[in-house]
């Protein structure tokens, strides 16, 4: 076969190739407009296989997107965990802070929130921060979970039942395992106490028996002579 007649056999065996793509496009293109009209005149009739397609099709979108991303962490972690930033507090705070830290062995930070909210709380009910963290001290060792009696829970050591009406401001009785709710509802009580009495000791001496303690004496002891260390830790 001669060079002449090849090229003339190659070039016919391209052009019936490419008439053959193109008619068979035409007739793909012509069967896909022919499906779309089909579906569309079934949707009209049948809206409700038009619902549930679109269902399908949007719950397949949502699992492919959720295979495409990757887990990515809480980031509001941070806010919603009771810690203070240690640079934030005062040169009293922060010696008490790092004082307490080591004789109970709690972290710095979230033990930091405690005697900042202390701080707080005693300038609005007038009763010195260091009591308020020596109450914490003798009740619960700044462990936020005890449990000493039945019902008794928290740094305060607060009793469900006696505080129900006052926890429910808060969101209900198992608000008293947030650290922060413990300690105002637990100066709240002490306060009261104050009321009832004609002392500091006497309503020491009743907020221990409340918790638990048999000797009222004893509490008032442990509590008094912790509020010196922390008073002296501040300093």
């Amino acid at each position: 076969m001669n060079m002449p007649h090849l090229v003339l056999s190659f070039k016919t065996f391209v052009t019936d190739v490419k008439e053959g793509f193109v008619e068979i496009t035409r007739h793909g293109l012509a069967l896909f407009g022919l499906a779309i009209v089909l579906v569309t005149l079934t949707f009209s009739v049948r809206p409700d296989l038009q619902a549930t397609a679109s269902g399908a099709l949007l719950g397949w979108l949502q699992i492919r997107q959720s295979e495409n991303q990757e887990p990515t962490p809480q980031r509001d972690a941070a806010s919603r965990s009771t810690a203070k930033d240690m640079q934030k507090l005062t040169p009293p705070q922060l010696g008490v802070t790092r004082w307490l830290s080591r004789k109970y062995r709690v972290s710095a930070e979230p033990l930091g929130a405690m005697v900042a909210e202390a701080w707080s709380l005693g300038e609005r009910s007038q009763l010195p921060p260091s009591l308020i963290l020596a109450i914490m001290a003798v009740q619960s060792r700044f462990n936020p979970f005890a449990s000493s009696n039945p019902g008794q829970v928290g740094l305060m050591q607060i009793e469900l039942q006696a505080h129900t009406e006052t926890l429910a401001q808060f969101g209900g009785n198992l608000s008293a395992f947030d650290p922060l709710t413990n300690v105002r509802v637990g100066v709240r009580h002490l306060q009261g106490l104050m009321q009832q009495t004609e002392s500091l000791e006497e309503a020491l001496a009743l907020y221990g028996l409340a918790s638990g303690f048999s000797d009222e004496g004893q509490f008032v002891n442990r509590v008094m002579a912790e509020q010196l260390l922390i008073e002296k830790a501040a300093e």
